[in-house]
């Protein structure tokens, strides 16, 4: 019975680790704003520039829009709340810094 009950346990554990993540459908319905409002949000913090990439994303527990907008010094990364439609954050990045953390999210996935 002892082992019976470790080996579910341990089955459930492993099953929410694998978990399939929501698509973006499924987020969508969560959403408060749009995504075509969340991108003239983001829009607004990088003069002249021009959205590279969209996504939205539970991060932390945080439901957002999460935009990599290019400009002539390189990828600005703004996030939107997709509840409230403020800005949480905002980060320049350089082109280098860039290819980084591009080239480690393909050897995650």
């Amino acid at each position: 019975m002892k082992k019976t009950f470790m080996a579910v346990l341990v089955a459930l554990t492993v099953a929410g680790v694998y978990a399939a993540e929501p698509t973006q459908a499924e987020l969508q319905k969560e959403a408060k704003i749009s995504m075509r409002k969340a991108k003239s949000i983001a829009l607004k913090k990088v003069a002249h520039g021009k959205i590279e990439s969209a996504e939205l994303e539970n991060e932390n527990g945080k439901l957002i829009y999460s935009f990599d907008i290019k400009s002539s010094s390189g990828i600005t990364e703004v996030n939107v709340d997709a509840i409230s439609g403020k800005v949480i954050s905002s980060k320049h990045e350089t082109p280098a810094k860039e290819a980084d953390e591009k080239k480690a999210d393909q050897q995650k996935h």
